[in-house]
């Protein structure tokens, strides 16, 4: 089916609104973006302001959808597991899923400016750099734009919402009738740091994993980069004993630093100044309905911003465009597509926002506790033996493209039954015997 428009504009040229403008031009709409930044391709990434991204399956799949997934494994470093170093700075390396299955570690600005590239050099879409969306008149299918200097209106037939977890079009929708809202922050918020490379680009440490140093309350991470160093992300609570309100000078951050994360700070011989300088941001989840008004429609974090803890944010954004694209061959109309879109993301928008928050507590806490060691042990044992009948939560997600919202309803089923697995005596010796097989069945 061909949907028709004489202009689709996309608001945000960030990851996903790039990706989505790609798909679109492939159907030979005519497309434009428009961005409140300036270009990033001419200045150097700003440093302490993202978190590394982890790309998994859903993420692959849209890209090798749109024909680049190619050009983007050869900038990524495949991470088969998580490497969590203790307080004591022993470590304990915990793979992700099979043999050979990884989640990838990536350059935000370096994958941003990929995309956008693919989207202007092969597929003509332009990109109008500082235009920062001020309103939209749905009404008359106009947007106003404030650029250096001037007020620009700009008309549109189709518009999306790619302008990220504060959203103008989002807030444009707010004012409209039973639109529903809701942003929460965790008590949580990160600040940046780096683990430079070593001599001739090395990495210091292990290069194919994702790095935890879990602390209870808190966690620090470490994500490989190509040229040998490791972007690091400092996890920790706004308030309280022990938290960014509290460890704020030079003397502290030593300190505290010294207590928990002895064995990184080998690698970083600038910490306490890295601590103090760069920003603090913190961590929201979003969460709306409807998506669309009229001819416009949100995507991607716009529409359901989550936390980074099962690194899936910018892999349901891409999802978010291959399912679109997929739909666009069911539907005529732009009103009935946008129907069917929301429909189809919102429940499992509101799964991985709910699994990334329960990943946290995984990450800084479970993943050093005995029983949950002894849980994950039996899940992979359990995983080898009935490979068509058992893939776990983290794999679900990381691993296939499930729906979302089906994987956090397995992932609970498994759990109550990890437990009951757990709870047997002798379990190594017992693991295919009957009850268990029945357990699994």
């Amino acid at each position: 089916m061909t949907l028709k428009a004489n202009n689709v504009t996309v608001l945000g040229a960030g990851l996903v609104g790039s990706l989505l403008s790609i798909y679109l031009a492939k159907r030979g709409l005519n497309v434009e973006m428009y961005e409140r930044r300036n270009d990033m391709r001419q200045r150097q990434a700003e440093r302490g302001r993202s978190i590394n991204l982890a790309l998994s399956e859903r993420g692959w799949l849209a890209l090798e959808r749109v024909g680049i997934r190619e050009q983007v494994e050869k900038v990524a470093i495949p991470m088969n597991g998580r490497m969590v170093h203790g307080v004591d700075g022993t470590l304990s390396f915990q793979p992700y899923g099979k043999e050979g299955q990884a989640i990838y570690s990536v350059s935000r600005s370096g994958l941003n400016a990929a995309l956008m590239d693919c989207a202007q050099q092969l597929h003509n879409v332009p990109i109008h750099f500082e235009h920062r969306c001020s309103s939209v008149d749905f009404t008359n299918k106009e947007i106003h734009f404030e650029t250096p200097g001037a007020s620009v209106t700009k008309p549109y037939d189709v518009l999306f919402g790619a302008d990220g977890a504060f959203s103008a079009l989002r807030y444009a929708m707010q004012r409209t009738d039973r639109f529903e809202y809701s942003q929460t922050y965790i008590e949580h918020g990160y600040k940046e740091l780096t683990i430079p490379a070593g001599l001739n680009h090395t990495w210091l440490i292990e290069k194919n994993a994702l790095h935890i140093w879990p602390r209870k309350n808190f966690m620090l991470i470490a994500l490989p980069n190509l040229d040998g160093s490791f972007t690091c992300t400092l996890f920790f609570q706004f308030d309280g004993e022990e938290s960014f309100s509290t460890v704020n000078t030079a003397e502290k951050a030593k300190a505290f630093f010294e207590k928990y994360f002895a064995d990184a700070i080998q690698w970083m011989p600038d910490y306490v100044d890295q601590y103090m300088q760069n920003p603090t941001s913190s961590l929201v989840t979003i969460r709306c309905y409807p998506w669309s008004h009229d001819a416009a429609c949100l995507i991607g974090d716009a529409s359901h911003g989550i936390v980074p803890f099962f690194g899936q944010g910018m892999n349901a954004g891409f999802e978010d465009c291959r399912v679109l694209d997929e739909l666009m061959n069911e539907h005529a109309d732009w009103s009935t597509l946008f129907e069917a879109f929301q429909r189809s993301r919102k429940p499992n928008a509101d799964a991985i926002a709910e699994m990334a928050l329960n990943n946290f507590i995984e990450m800084r806490d479970l993943v050093a506790d005995p029983h949950f060691l002894k849980k994950k042990k039996i899940e992979k044992r359990i995983a080898e033996l009935f490979p068509d009948s058992f893939v776990s939560a983290y794999g679900m997600v990381s691993f296939t493209n499930l729906p979302y919202s089906e994987a956090l309803q397995r992932g609970r089923e498994q759990d109550r039954l990890l437990e009951k697995l757990t709870a047997i005596d002798a379990l190594d010796n017992n693991i295919i015997c009957q009850e268990v097989k029945k357990l699994i069945k």
